[in-house]
């Protein structure tokens, strides 16, 4: 009797043991985003920008003159808020890519160390999490670019499977592809981090074949914003002055490399946490350090394993190259590119790579867990490695005590006034583009807080709303690509005469109120326009046609978009799948690399 009950427990024990640091993993999402979670509303801060309904616009497409940033993100958000609410939409990926970043970590060490138990992996998941680098993407309002953040520990260990010839890991790596595909700075750090597992030596398929299979699949995850860039030409030129605007920055205590190597210096001073710009962020950093410097001697002893030293050179290169880019050469070879090498505006910010960094991190603070009970030479290894565990994982915490609850009550959702759903329903498709006062793209309601925002307008309206792209950094300006759109506006400040407004595609002037920016003599324009509504919050204007507009052909877009889900949807499918029983190891368990 004995040994039958012990046999009928033993799943039980080992599914509620793994599900441990998925649950770590949501308790610690859910102290990171509370009040996104428990209040009702929309995420609008800085660059995060959700609305109740986005549209399938040319801009939702990249194929306006502007750089597709936000490509398939936008159109994913115009499809998915047809069905549910656009702010809901928003915060269930943002929360579903936090949580999939530390249940990343564990499964990664998993596969990579897989002695390692689960109080090393509830480690990992906390530095996965609770860092610098994910709190300042959060206050930047870069939502979707987490989850790019969130696909690099799941690409490691899909990769890793299909080095030892498990063909599911191709499924696994189509998926993951497309998740960080969201936006292309996340599909390049997915992509960059495939095929850098895969072109390392060893392991089975033949290292060409399998890195010519990963190329494809990163090809087609990217294929949105590709094939807009190629329709629409936005984002091939740069301003050079956003190398310096957008530079790696030192903290308070650290210089730019220590920074950049506690996860930290984002360019934007005023989107970290209030810790991070006090002598704090020196202690912090060197909790998170040590942390992650006490498994490194572990993971050396393991150097023969290529994955694992893939992973280190991305690290390497992932604090290096945005610190040596914040150097005098540095910024030189950064404007020069700027000038002369299209598309290389992708690259400016160049702290968003530190990511690449977080795998080896995760990594090397739950080896750190067996290295410290190791030199503690302690008697009950199995309560030493959990109180060392602990001890790792409260420092984490204390090395960012802010990050809690929405970073300090700073990430709260906001409502808008009932003037935006008005005049979201008034303003059509058929009569025009969207052109909008005050000049410039970031706003400062009353109701979204004391941070700027990015102009809902585009995100709300059916209509494609015109944005130069210019931004306001440090007192300067960086100019965007969105030609046609300043040309409208110089217009508008100019108080030009409206049909040379309706001759450049503009049928609608929208007017927000309450927000500081420049008007000119607009008024004289307005004055000959007319009015549709107004109120305290937005006044609407009418532009009588005809309007002149071109734009690039949407079906190659539309089904690059297509292929975007398809591979999404159909490598998550195919991930699920069972497994054939061929005596090969699991997708993401097994053991040592093989030759």
């Amino acid at each position: 009797m004995l040994r039958s009950g012990s046999r009928s427990t033993a799943p039980v024990s080992w599914s509620l043991r793994s599900a441990v640091p998925a649950l770590w993993s949501l308790t610690l999402t859910v102290m990171l985003l509370g009040p996104l979670l428990t209040s009702r509303g929309y995420l609008l801060l800085r660059d995060a920008v959700s609305t109740p309904r986005s549209h399938p616009t040319d801009s939702a497409l990249g194929l306006t003159d502007a750089a597709a940033r936000a490509v398939p993100q936008d159109a994913a958000l115009a499809w998915l808020s047809t069905v549910v609410d656009g702010g809901v939409a928003v915060i269930a990926i943002l929360t579903l890519s936090v949580w999939a970043a530390g249940c990343g970590a564990a499964r990664l060490v998993a596969v990579l160390l897989p002695t390692a138990g689960t109080p090393a992996r509830l480690v990992a998941v906390t530095v996965a999490i609770w860092n610098p680098y994910v709190t300042e993407r959060l206050l930047q309002g870069h939502w979707s670019l987490l989850a790019g953040y969130a696909a690099l520990p799941w690409t490691v260990c899909a990769a890793t499977a299909i080095r030892r010839g498990d063909h599911r890991g191709w499924w696994w790596l189509a998926s993951c592809l497309a998740a960080a595909g969201l936006t292309p700075t996340g599909a390049l750090l997915a992509a960059v981090t495939a095929l850098a597992v895969l072109v390392a030596p060893g392991g089975v398929p033949r290292r060409a074949a399998r890195t010519a299979g990963a190329f494809v699949s990163a090809v087609v995850a990217s294929s949105p914003w590709i094939v807009a860039t190629i329709l629409a030409g936005g984002g091939t030129d740069a301003d050079p002055a956003g190398v310096r605007a957008f530079a790696a920055r030192a903290e308070p205590g650290l210089g730019t490399l220590g920074s950049l190597a506690g996860l930290g210096g984002i360019w934007n001073g005023d989107a970290v946490p209030a810790s991070r710009s006090t002598g704090w962020a020196l202690v912090g950093t060197a909790l998170l350090l040590i942390v992650v410097v006490c498994g490194l001697p572990q993971l050396w002893r393991r150097r023969r394993n290529p994955v694992l030293g893939a992973v280190a050179v991305l690290a390497a290169v992932a604090i290096a190259g945005p610190a040596l880019g914040a150097t005098g050469p540095g910024l030189a070879l950064g404007e020069w590119a700027m000038t002369h090498v299209p598309g290389s505006g992708l690259l400016r910010d160049t702290q968003k790579w530190v990511a690449w960094a977080m795998p080896l991190y995760v990594l090397a603070a739950a080896a750190g867990i067996g290295a410290v009970r190791h030199r503690a030479r302690s008697s009950m290894p199995v309560r030493a490695d959990a109180g060392w565990a602990v001890a790792a994982i409260l420092a984490v915490l204390v090395a960012l005590p802010d990050a809690a609850w929405g970073v300090g009550g700073r990430v709260t959702p906001v409502q808008y006034p009932a003037a935006w759903g008005t005049v979201a329903e008034i303003v059509d498709t058929q009569s025009g583009d969207v052109a909008v006062l005050p000049a410039g793209m970031f706003r400062r309601f009353a109701f979204s807080g004391p941070a700027p925002v990015l102009d809902p307008a585009p995100r709300m309206l059916r209509a494609d709303v015109l944005q130069t792209g210019t931004l306001v950094v440090a007192g300067g300006t960086v100019d965007g690509e969105g030609g046609r759109a300043r040309e409208v506006e110089e217009l508008l400040l100019a108080g030009a005469d409206p049909s040379e407004l309706a001759a450049r595609g503009v049928g609608w002037v929208l007017v927000e109120h309450g927000t500081p920016g420049d008007l000119g003599d607009s008024r004289r324009t307005l004055e000959l326009l007319d009015p549709v509504f107004e109120d305290g919050s937005l006044g609407l204007y009418r532009v009588d046609g005809p309007w002149v507009r071109e734009s690039p052909p949407r079906g190659p877009a539309v089904a690059a978009h297509l292929l975007w889900l398809l591979l999404l949807a159909g490598g998550a499918a195919g991930a699920l799948l069972p497994r054939r029983r061929q005596g090969r190891p699991p997708v993401l368990g097994a053991a040592r690399e093989q030759p």
